[in-house]
């Protein structure tokens, strides 16, 4: 019998997006990401010693070479396995015993059976012992968030209060239009009250006496290089930058851009800035010239903060000499680059006039700087994230409602303690650094981890080392990163002390569940809850997100919505659907960091986030809910493509691609990626006189390389004589998604092509 009823109602074809495959290891070549299960968890029945688990993000169904049904009977080395379709979400990837009855009937069937989706969940919630200090259970959960949501000025206010407001807000401090039919877009929150970012993370701590406390543990890319930086010594740094920057002409209101490794000097320059009122601007140390260029231009820096260049791993990136090649191409702009000698990346080409030495400039200016109070809506940063026209949009935070969030956030969901040893693997040119690496951690007092290297360097057992070196309490990082230390093989894990560790986090794409497993059992040894964190650049911190030992947490599941956040599921209509159910995912009101605007084109704002559904904040994102309430996130529905995390336009590649000369149109979808979650798949459709070579292929991806970054790179080009166009012109992307996805089968209907035998060649051409 089958021993486990959820695997029951699945093998019966009942519920579920996915698809079932049988796997014989006597007659099949595994794929990469295909994991023995004995190797995770150790065998699961003495009837069938060695399981197979995909922890991948998709995994196609496998066939056997012979096509002979005998040996898909009950065989030593057959496991059954659960993968997600392409462009669903994954919600199960889970291998259970099967007597050899149920598993003959089962194999007399279709190897692939597509199950029709439902309600159920398929894998059951999963309870982690953990006591949370601010929460009981989910029944005080449910009386803070009903409040949150009823009364969101004065709930937010009595948060408030636990920072430092230099002249108090007013009681009735929030107002808000989400709709675009009753006029501009808005929403203020903390009307009337005076603050300062840096001084409620700094002077707030050292006044109460943790001055001497850690609060940045910076490891640098070679083991044994580190330094430790105390809430008093961060603070001297700070306020010395923040005097050279106004006596360099940087006042209130004045963008800065920031374009550093991952040095304890980067999170300083935000600080800095936030200090005296300076609007930063940090860009992603993995973005070229011209991508800098067109932030640098587009946010009026008037300083550029970098470095000599920085390490990862082995390869060292010149930075600086990105700096100079971005700055040519918006000349007269910038008038200062404060450069800091990294001593990895020692040499650098120079501008007299305008370029300067961080530790010469530096060392001259006092350690005290007279803090600049602004008002809660004064602008705090502008950070790029892609968009689906290929221009990047600077999303605009301001300081008192980004200030609660961070905070509020990092307090509830990591459960954050003073004197906590805190880290995030995040970059600070993404949102993630921001909010959870800089902001977050400091505004709770804790010590937080800044990593300069890569988390597989020198060695898969680095991030493991980091752990067991600074006894990290809460570890955040995201899926791409746990499936390549999946990889790795579990002995790296367990060479390690872990026993510090007391809450996971992941960020930036949902998790498919054999990670989550993987990561509960073998990195958290079952002892820790997940956070399976869901918000963006956007909503500047969490909006849906489990609390640990709050209540069970589905694998794989965004779970509920954070204090004043009122998540909604859509129809195609814009109208609300109740209950379970699937449809896309929108917010209807503010919650205090929600983005203000996109710096300099508030019409592409509206446009973008109020315009799709008159009266919501639209997230771009599908979601499913389930009979608890629960939010799953299915990914996408916008032409933007979430690769390791980091959001990339498609019509900004394809901006890059057609940059080309031979090149005469582009199109890019996405594919499953094993590591990455999601990689990029581009069609090129090449101009006459041009030929289709591996080394055009190499130009091609190394000017998408070169225009916006490795990360944005291409995996796959698929030579594409003509694209699928409707009559009108519009190129079907899902049958270019069906195509990459080697899903040709469930093309449906394409009558409406302009050339219908345009697909045929796509396939016939497929690399």
């Amino acid at each position: 019998m089958v021993e486990n009823k959820s695997a029951q109602r699945y093998a019966e074809g009942v519920h579920g997006t996915m698809v079932l495959a049988l796997h014989c290891l006597a007659r099949l070549t595994l794929p990469k990401g295909c994991i023995p299960l004995q190797q995770r968890f150790g065998a699961f029945s003495k009837r069938l010693p060695l399981f197979m688990l995909c922890t991948s993000a998709q995994c196609l169904p496998l066939h056997t070479r012979t096509g002979s049904p005998s040996c898909l009977s009950l065989h030593p080395h057959c496991a059954l396995s659960a993968h997600r379709t392409a462009g669903t979400r994954s919600f199960l990837s889970r291998a259970w015993e099967l007597s050899e009855q149920p598993l003959k009937k089962l194999v007399r069937r279709p190897l692939r059976l597509r199950l029709e989706a439902g309600a159920h969940e398929p894998m059951e919630p999963v309870s982690t012992p953990y006591q949370h200090s601010l929460l009981k259970d989910r029944s005080q959960y449910d009386a803070e968030w009903r409040r949150s949501v009823e009364d969101p000025a004065g709930f937010w206010g009595d948060m408030a209060s636990n920072y430092h407001w230099e002249q108090q807000f007013e009681t009735n401090h929030q107002s808000e239009n989400f709709d675009v039919r009753k006029g501009k877009i808005f929403q203020k929150w903390f009307r009337g009250g005076k603050t300062n970012l840096t001084y409620n993370c700094l002077d707030r701590h050292i006044e109460r006496g943790l001055g001497d406390s850690p609060a940045l543990l910076w490891e640098g890319n070679e083991p044994g290089t580190d330094k430790v930086l105390t809430y008093k010594q961060v603070h001297a740094a700070v306020c010395q930058l923040a005097n050279w920057l106004k006596a360099n002409g940087i006042t209130k209101g004045d963008a800065v851009a920031i374009y550093l490794p991952m040095l304890p000097e980067l999170p300083i320059a935000m600080l800095a800035c936030a200090r005296i009122g300076a609007v930063h601007s940090v860009i992603f140390g993995g973005f070229s010239s011209d991508a800098l260029a067109s932030r640098v231009k587009n946010c009026e820096a008037k300083v550029v903060i970098t470095a000599t260049g920085g390490m990862r791993g082995k390869k060292a990136i010149p930075l600086k000499r990105i700096v100079d090649k971005g700055l040519a191409k918006v000349s007269g702009l910038v008038s200062k680059v404060l450069v800091y000698k990294n001593p990895d990346v020692p040499e650098c080409d120079w501008t007299d006039g305008r370029d300067v030495w961080w530790q010469d400039e530096l060392a001259s200016q006092s350690t005290d700087c007279a803090v600049e109070w602004v008002e809660s809506e004064h602008p705090l940063f502008t950070l790029y994230t892609s968009g689906s026209t290929g221009q990047p949009k600077g999303v605009l935070h301001t300081t008192g409602g980004y200030m609660l969030m961070a905070g509020t956030t990092t307090r509830y969901v990591f459960d954050l303690q003073p004197g906590d040893v805190y880290w995030c693997t995040a970059d600070c040119g993404w949102i993630t650094g921001h909010t959870y690496l800089t902001y977050g951690p400091l505004l709770n007092g804790a010590a937080s981890v800044v990593f300069e290297g890569q988390p597989t360097y020198p060695d898969a057992g680095r991030v493991w080392a980091i752990v067991q070196k600074y006894k990290v309490k809460q570890l955040y990082t995201a899926p791409t990163l746990i499936r390549a230390l999946i990889n790795a093989g579990d002995q790296w894990v367990t060479k390690y002390d872990r026993s510090s560790l007391a809450i996971l986090g992941t960020v930036g794409e949902p998790i498919n569940p054999i990670a989550w497993q993987w990561y509960h059992e073998v990195v958290g040894e079952g002892r820790c809850p997940i956070v399976d964190t869901y918000w963006q650049t956007e909503t500047g911190a969490h909006i849906i997100t489990p609390l640990p030992g709050v209540w069970p947490q589905p694998p794989g599941c965004a779970s509920l919505p954070f204090f004043g956040v009122q998540p909604v599921m859509l129809n195609e209509k814009g109208e609300e659907l109740q209950g379970a159910g699937e449809g896309f995912l929108a917010v209807k009101a503010s919650w205090p960091s929600t983005l203000r605007t996109l710096f300099g084109d508030h019409a592409r704002y509206e446009t973008t986030y109020f315009q799709p559904f008159k009266g919501y904040y639209f997230t771009g994102d599908g979601t499913r809910r389930d009979k608890e309430g629960r939010y799953w996130i299915t990914g996408r529905v916008d032409d933007v493509i979430n690769v390791s995390g980091h959001r990339i336009g498609t019509a900004e590649v394809e901006a890059a691609l057609t940059e080309h000369p031979g090149c005469s149109e582009a199109a890019v979808v996405g594919i499953e990626h094993a590591v990455k979650g999601q990689g990029l798949y581009a069609y090129i459709t090449l101009k006459e006189g041009h030929e289709y070579t591996d080394a055009l292929k190499k130009e091609l991806v190394n000017i998408v390389r070169s225009q916006i970054g490795a990360f944005a790179a291409p995996d796959v080009i698929h030579w594409a004589p003509g694209l699928p166009k409707t009559r009108s012109g519009k190129i079907m992307r899902r049958v270019l998604r069906k195509i990459a996805a080697k899903e040709e089968s469930e093309l449906g209907d394409t009558s409406t092509l302009a050339d219908p035998a345009v697909v045929d060649a796509l396939i016939a051409n497929r690399p």
